[in-house]
């Protein structure tokens, strides 16, 4: 199973207020397993950087404006190529990231993104109800060192990475390199799909009961009458 964990930093929460994507970072994982592989890339905004954004995450009009446009190969299609038809995980993905990307998508003309969504938000919220469920708060709860975070402020391929140890933990804890088979919707793993048969022993290992005890138990079953339950197995 194949799941990109991904994130968007952006000049503003609206799409139709004007806003756009500034940095996009995705990672790959493969049956529960961070595999190394991963997509990063600013892109220029074509517009100036409110202050409120700048504080977020520290992108500058600046730093942004010889970066690709979002229209350009590397940054749009390329993410397109990145993701595939592999599942998609993103915090508040669905009121928020994917459609953003999609209404940027759709104003290129290039077709938009109809992957599975999962949304760790959701998940969050369902299993822990009323606790707070920001990813900083989810770091916090699962001991998730977020010194980085602190340190540099939001990123979208760091918090990509702290939100696939949050999805790791919020769905059982599954070990790496393992295919689990999730048995209800918050998506808590039980057991793998793929077991060996236990070898059986080669000569079955003597009783342990005594012939003593053996005597009392058949004495104490008579004395309940022929018609009781024990007496009939």
């Amino acid at each position: 199973m194949r799941q990109i964990v991904f994130d968007l930093e952006t000049t503003g929460f609206k799409f139709s207020e004007g806003h756009r994507i500034v940095e996009i970072g995705a990672i790959e994982m493969v049956n529960g397993a961070l595999t190394g592989n991963n997509f990063h890339v600013y892109v220029n905004p074509e517009r100036s950087m409110p202050d409120g954004a700048f504080k977020v995450h520290g992108l500058s009009t600046e730093f942004l404006k010889d970066k690709p446009v979002f229209a350009d190969p590397r940054v749009a299609q390329a993410f397109l190529d990145f993701i595939k038809d592999g599942d998609l995980i993103a915090h508040n993905g669905a009121g928020f990231d994917l459609p953003f990307l999609n209404a940027e998508l759709q104003d290129i003309g290039l077709p938009i993104i109809k992957n599975e969504l999962i949304d760790t938000l959701f998940m969050a919220r369902r299993k822990f109800p009323g606790a707070p469920a920001n990813l900083d708060a989810l770091c916090s709860r699962f001991d998730i060192d977020t010194t980085q975070r602190e340190r540099d402020g939001h990123g979208a391929l760091l918090d990509s990475r702290l939100l696939a140890e949050v999805y790791i933990q919020l769905t059982g804890g599954r070990q790496a390199g393992l295919d689990f088979q999730s048995d209800n919707d918050a998506g808590v793993t039980k057991r793998p799909q793929n077991r060996t048969a236990a070898r059986q022993r080669p000569n079955a290992l003597p009783s342990a009961i005594t012939e003593q005890e053996k005597t009392a138990h058949d004495d104490f079953i008579a004395s309940l009458g022929e018609h009781s339950l024990w007496s009939a197995n």
